[in-house]
């Protein structure tokens, strides 16, 4: 492992990028998804989500493919969460509904894949490569 002791051991590093917090810097993901509430409502278990779209332009059109799992592991549904537009630089959040889901018992939600990334540009990947996923819940979010 090189350290950076040196003016040419960390020029070095940088070229072989491990500089640390500055290789940190270059793989943040650009696109992000927040579990970052659920509530019990009459009907299910409402779960909010903060999605951050940090590339230069907009997703017009998202639809991830979310596997529910239960407080044991084990699948409890696979459904469709349609984020909609996510523009450039801008927050958003979005809310669903899962009828019937008692939020007590959800333990995991797998982001399994797009099922559709309408990106421009961008392309197809944008939508997943290097997707981050966080929770501010119990719940822990993967992908």
């Amino acid at each position: 492992m090189l350290t950076a002791r040196t003016p040419t051991s960390l020029a070095v590093a940088l070229a072989l990028g491990l500089a640390g917090p500055l290789a940190a810097q270059d793989s943040a993901p650009a696109l992000t998804l927040e579990l970052n509430a659920q509530e019990q409502v009459e009907t299910g278990c409402k779960l909010s989500f903060l999605a951050r779209n940090g590339h230069p332009t907009a997703i017009d059109k998202v639809v991830y493919e979310t596997v529910l799992f239960d407080t044991t592991g084990q699948v409890e549904r696979l459904t469709l969460f349609d984020f909609g537009t996510l523009p450039a630089g801008k927050p958003r959040l979005r809310q669903f509904v899962v009828p019937g889901l008692q939020c007590d018992g959800l333990g995991q939600i797998l982001i399994n894949g797009a099922s559709t990334c309408e990106a421009g540009e961008l392309g197809a990947s944008a939508c997943i490569e290097g997707l981050g996923l966080t929770s501010r819940t119990d719940v822990e979010m993967m992908g």
